[in-house]
């Protein structure tokens, strides 16, 4: 079967509120796979930005103690340098830096398990107690060690950050670049001024440089050039980059500030690569405070602008997601409107062709529908019009036609009831049933329709028995009338005394096959024929098993489909025919049957079967060929119940006297 025609069987199998139902669900499937994956990919974008904002909630407390911790080590060099004076002490910078732990830990108990930052944050949080208890034993250079440590973590706690808040994948140029600025440049800016300055208070009091530390300022200072001129490059983008507008104006101000006294901080180390040049620790010290001050102005202000595109973009994602909603459940809306009224359109021209109908059935065939359908469903209308229109014409016709075809029907049930009266004519009478000799025999037949198609007989002819039974193909006037010829054949080769099995059944099947070739139809015949003598029967012919009792309750049973052909399937069988000869006793059974009793069919259409007819045959043996025929009949009609009975039923009961 084709798509199209399976599309089309499909359909002309349901009703419309279930194409409707159909249609609906397989239009709802696509739309709602659709709509989840848009609304999907924009919640994993509002996310996405959300991993961002935690990332700089998270930074802010780790740039204070960029800021306070580098002071701290500072103050442990003061002591060098009676003459330098720092605005903070050691209290008041390690209270600030606990207040920004205490920040952290808050910060991390809420964002720790989004961003898996506790177990770097619990790191440095422990090396700081650590450090603070055991300072004062330490010496200056295990001092900066450790320091250099905890400097190291904090900085690995940051790019951690950045790397699980998506803050180093951002998609944005603008906002890519501020995240570059505020997690990556300046904070590595911040950390080569923090060296710049450690220097410069570590030999404030020398009068000249080592050329080792000459060349450490000398090589800080290059790294601390390129990062400046690559922020300023970067920021550029983002500034060309940025959709709102609100960058330069907010960021342009502090940026050149910024890349301003760096170039100047730069600007004086550089000389230094003269050797005669006089180094000034305390203008590196004094320049490196100013870039420091301005890097953390500028990362506080680049961070809060960043937070808020990052928010901008969040509500742009919101707000895209509300409009796309709102727009598809119009739509949706109107689609469903429009389904139901175009549903309800055609439910109401199926309830007018069905009443209209209804009409015309009753006999009323002037009825007009009247819609105002312009669509195909009015050209239903129309031509269900012009069909009315034609059906009253065409109802005269019918009416004579109706007339004629009772009398036809008065005339073939004649017909069929004379034939019917011409096979009950044939059937063998109980009067010669009891003439023969030695055996006791009960006949049954009921046809299926007025007139069957089974045969069966008991013919007596000087001296001999001839005993036949056959079943037509189908049932009905043909079958009648093939059963009729059959037992006209038998009858007259038995009148002229031919005994030989082989030639009596090809002279019968050449007469009914040349009679079916005259009449043109498809019918034939099973048929098996009995020759009895003094207690000895000779079989031979196709047809349903013969069964045999015995007296002493041993059942035989005698297949005869190696014993004849089909009559009238083929012009010649004597080749197929053969003879099986049986010795019957006192009180043997011998039951011969169509297969109307064993297929015969309940309601739940199991079939009666040989097995259950052997059986009643067995109990009821001992009793007379009559009353076996009675509990056999009895028992098929039982089985069948209120089914309908769809072939004859033919039965005959021989026993052995």
């Amino acid at each position: 079967m084709s798509r199209k025609s399976l599309g089309i069987h499909l359909m002309n199998r349901l009703s419309y509120p279930q194409k409707f139902t159909l249609i609906g669900f397989l239009f709802a499937i696509p739309l709602t796979l659709v709509m989840y994956l848009l609304i999907s990919e924009i919640n994993s974008r509002v996310d996405f930005a959300q991993e961002e904002i935690y990332g700089n909630e998270y930074l802010r407390p780790l740039r204070q103690l960029r800021q306070y911790i580098p002071k701290l080590q500072l103050l442990n060099y003061q002591p060098l340098n009676t003459n330098l004076s720092l605005p903070d002490t050691r209290a008041d910078l390690e209270a600030k830096i606990d207040a920004n732990f205490q920040s952290l830990v808050y910060t991390d108990r809420q964002l720790g398990k989004k961003l898996v930052s506790s177990g770097y944050f619990n790191k440095i949080y422990h090396n700081w107690q650590n450090f603070k208890l055991r300072r004062s034993h330490w010496s200056r250079e295990t001092y900066d060690f450790v320091y250099q440590n905890l400097t190291d973590d904090i900085n690995r706690l940051s790019a951690h950050v950045g790397d699980t808040s998506n803050l180093i994948l951002d998609p944005d140029l603008d906002t890519y670049y501020l995240m570059d600025a505020t997690l990556l440049k300046i904070p590595e800016m911040q950390k080569i001024l923090s060296q710049i300055r450690l220097i410069s208070q570590k030999n404030s009091l020398l009068s000249h440089a080592q050329p080792e530390k000459r060349a450490k300022l000398i090589t800080l200072a290059g790294k601390l050039r390129e990062l400046n001129q690559d922020l300023a490059i970067n920021m550029e983008v983002g500034f060309s980059n940025n959709r709102h507008g609100n960058l330069r104006s907010k960021l342009s101000d502090k940026l050149t500030k910024f890349n301003s006294v760096v170039d100047l901080l730069t600007a004086q180390l550089d000389k230094l690569i003269n050797p005669t040049v006089v180094v000034e620790y305390y203008a590196y010290l004094d320049g490196s405070d100013r870039v420091l001050d301005s890097s953390f102005e500028l990362w506080d202000e680049t961070v809060k602008e960043l937070d808020l595109l990052l928010h901008k973009r969040i509500d742009n994602f919101v707000t895209k997601k509300t409009t796309i909603s709102g727009f598809v459940l119009i739509t949706l809306a109107i689609v469903v409107y429009l389904f139901v009224s175009f549903y309800r359109t055609v439910m109401q021209t199926v309830f007018v062709l069905d009443e209209a109908s209804k009409k015309m059935a009753s006999g009323n065939l002037d009825h007009k529908i009247i819609l105002d359908n312009r669509d195909e469903l009015g050209q239903v209308v129309t031509a269900f019009n012009k069909i009315a229109d034609a059906l009253v014409g065409a109802n005269q016709e019918i009416t004579v036609l109706n007339d004629r075809l009772k009398a036809e029907n008065i005339r073939m049930s004649a017909e069929l009831d004379v034939t019917r009266k011409i096979q009950q004519m044939l059937l063998p009478k109980d009067r010669e049933l009891k003439e023969v000799i030695g055996l006791d025999i009960a006949g049954f037949m009921e046809a299926a329709d007025e007139v069957g198609g089974d045969y069966y007989d008991v013919l007596q002819h000087k001296g001999r028995v001839k005993i036949g039974i056959g079943d037509v193909t189908g049932h009905g006037l043909e079958s009648g009338v093939l059963m009729i010829m059959v037992q006209t054949a038998v009858r007259t080769l038995l009148a002229y005394n031919e005994s030989d099995p082989v030639k009596f059944l090809s002279a019968i099947n050449s007469v009914i096959y040349d009679n079916i070739q005259r009449m043109k139809c498809d019918r034939n015949a099973t048929l098996a024929l009995l020759d009895y003598q003094q207690g000895m029967l000779k079989l031979s012919g196709q047809h349903e098993e013969m069964i045999v009792v015995r007296s002493n309750g041993c059942v035989e049973r005698f297949d005869t489909i190696d014993l004849g052909f089909p009559i009238g399937l083929d012009a010649d069988i004597a080749e197929f025919v053969a003879e099986t000869i049986v010795q019957l006793y006192s009180g043997d059974v011998v039951v011969l049957y169509t297969d109307g009793i064993t297929e015969a069919k309940n309601m739940d259409k199991l079939l009666y079967g040989l097995e259950r007819l052997i059986k009643v045959i067995e109990i009821n043996s001992q009793r007379s060929a009559a009353e076996i025929r009675h509990a056999v009949i009895k028992d098929v009609r039982s089985h069948i119940g209120e089914q309908k009975v769809f072939d004859d039923i033919t039965l005959l009961v021989l026993k052995q006297k």
